[in-house]
């Protein structure tokens, strides 16, 4: 835990002047508050016995004490604020520090982790570390003031007594570290059953259809019950251990605080001569700071309850940014004259070692050409469109465009040669025309329409209530699924890449506006050259080449019509796929 909260601290460092302030104003406040029961005693002094009361030292004892109050009040707030404004800023470049890293981590990662476990790392681990953070911070740093004070200040007026309390409040640490090092575990089991109820709840919430479409609803809830269960009784256990950390460092502190009094009390009266001679003001503050002595020890141990929460959580969050990162690209020099030429040489991969995937996958891509991938489910399709996008990297071969070995180009120059409509949309919250322009956020309002125009988006877009400056929500919600896979079409169209990639990207949407769609296709692909992965008839058949894909390499390959001739593995998936099609069209 300690590596973690020096981690922490290291985010501290560009808030020099919040730290410093914090600093300052702790020392000031917690020294003000030191003098209170100094003037407490003074005053008590001032009552010297019945009838014999010193009025005008009292009077003046009091308006200090007042003006002290005050002041240290005054202090302490401007504490708070200096140690609010550096926990936020500290939350704040950690959690830019997590999404940052989130954009750079490989693609194998992302697809292991549940995204509601991702989401819950970065937005609620987050709070949890600013709230046990700062709670902490502000303990520890006034504690430790208070405690070098009131030590001081004690010496001054009873050395034997302080020494007592001295020897004494070691006790109360140890009590709560061992209750500490309990609890430690009870947190971290606490942290992870959060993180996978969170990823079920995003999981069973994002595809409510689906749950709803199959009567999944109870065993849905029984699941979260499962977790749920498994959270609360992980919580309880370690919120149990921390509440039971305050109040036995408490009873220990009274049974010390017990004994100074009784002490004092004796060397008040003089019946311990070896103690020496205390007055009864002096007493009064003598308790009061052995009181303050113990408190800060108090509420360290209150805080270790949050203090390991948030460490807990920490940890969850620099395991993320701990994670190794893409190989850094920078050095390397970017994809120059992208011409649309591709070859794969002897391509290997898999996502799980001991089951290989693609074996030995050769292709030769001339520029302009289209080329029809088919396959049956899990034959490579998509695998193979993630490698030449370099989400993935080939375990063995080679992959090269125009000439140039796509590893040895940066990621970003060799993605720019790239268009994609994939079958699955995405839109975020923004307007009609923020999302069309995501793939070009510097263009016009002509060329944003022009686009929509040309994937027959116009029409619809201009009957929503606020055209092309409707907002629209991250599912967008309001859209049918072929509108919202119209606009991710309009989107591709805006820009005007060497290579397109068409993943099922007409699948949801009826076969009247599919054949509309095809004639601004066969415009957008004028030229470049294209990988279609689709089963329908009229994308595969107006396809150049056909690549027919199982177990990860290629069966078979020529046009349509070769393959039709061959009676292969393509022909028997058309007879399949396709004859009740051409019955009907004939």
């Amino acid at each position: 835990m300690i590596t973690i909260i020096r981690r922490i601290l290291s985010y501290t460092k560009p808030c020099r002047k919040e730290l410093a302030g914090m600093l300052l104003f702790a020392l000031i406040g917690t020294g003000l508050s030191l003098y209170v029961p100094i003037l407490i005693g003074d005053a008590v002094d001032c009552v010297v016995a019945a009838h014999q009361v010193d009025f005008p030292a009292l009077g003046k004892t009091a308006v200090i004490l007042t003006a002290t109050i005050v002041i240290s009040a005054l202090f302490q707030w401007l504490m708070s604020l200096c140690t609010n404004r550096l926990a936020a800023h500290t939350i704040r470049d950690l959690r830019c520090d997590l999404f940052s890293h989130l954009q750079h981590v490989p693609l194998r990662y992302i697809d292991r982790q549940a995204r509601g476990d991702l989401i819950g790392r970065a937005v609620s681990d987050m709070e949890i570390i600013s709230d046990g953070f700062l709670q902490a911070f502000t303990q520890f740093v006034t504690g430790i003031f208070t405690i070098l004070g009131t030590l001081i200040l004690m010496l001054t007026i009873n050395i034997p007594i302080t020494i007592l309390v001295v020897i004494l409040t070691p006790i109360s640490l140890l009590v709560a570290a061992r209750l500490t090092h309990l609890s430690r575990a009870s947190y971290l089991k606490s942290s992870d059953a959060r993180g996978a109820l969170g990823g079920l709840t995003e999981e069973m919430i994002g595809s409510q259809k689906v749950v709803k479409a199959f009567t999944y609803e109870k065993r849905a809830e029984e699941r979260f019950d499962a977790y749920n269960t498994e959270l609360q009784r992980a919580g309880s256990k370690a919120t149990f251990l921390g509440s039971v950390t305050n109040p036995a460092t408490r009873f220990v502190n009274a049974l010390i605080y017990a004994a100074v009094g009784l002490c004092g009390a004796l060397a008040a009266t003089g019946n311990i001569s070896f103690i020496g001679v205390i007055s009864v003001g002096q007493l009064a503050s003598f308790l009061t700071f052995a009181n303050q002595y113990t408190k800060p020890f108090n509420e360290i141990s209150g805080v270790v309850a949050e203090l390991q929460n948030a460490a807990a959580s920490a940890k969850r969050v620099f395991a993320v940014i701990d994670e190794p990162a893409e190989s850094d690209d920078s050095h390397l020099p970017e994809l120059q004259n992208c011409d649309g030429t591709m070859a794969l040489s002897h391509v290997k991969f898999s996502y799980l070692p001991e089951r290989p995937l693609i074996t030995d996958f050769n292709l030769d891509v001339h520029s302009g050409q289209r080329i029809a991938i088919v396959g049956p489910t899990g034959c490579g399709k998509t695998t193979l469109i993630n490698l030449l996008l370099r989400f993935y990297d080939v375990d063995g071969g080679e992959i090269s465009v125009s000439g140039q070995n796509i590893a040895a180009v940066t990621r970003d120059s060799l993605r720019s040669c790239y268009g994609m409509v994939l079958q699955e949309t995405w839109l975020f919250t923004g307007t009609v025309a923020e999302n069309i322009a995501y793939s070009r956020p510097d263009a016009t309002r002509e060329e944003i329409e022009a686009a929509a125009k040309a994937a027959y988006a116009d029409g619809f877009i201009r009957r929503l209530p606020n055209g092309y400056d409707t907002i629209l929500t991250e599912d967008g919600s309001g859209l049918s699924q072929g509108q919202k896979q119209l606009l991710c079409i309009a989107r591709i169209m805006l820009t005007d890449p060497p290579f397109l990639i068409l993943d099922e990207a007409t699948s949801s949407i009826d076969l009247r506006t599919e054949q509309r769609i095809q004639k601004a296709f066969e415009k957008l692909m004028a030229g470049k050259t294209s990988f279609i992965i689709a089963h329908r008839l009229s994308t595969i058949k107006s396809a150049d080449w056909i690549l027919v894909m199982n177990q990860g390499n290629i069966l078979e390959q020529g046009t349509h019509d070769s393959l039709m001739e061959q009676a292969g593995f393509y022909a028997k998936l058309y007879q399949s796929q396709f004859a009740d099609a051409d019955a009907a069209s004939e």
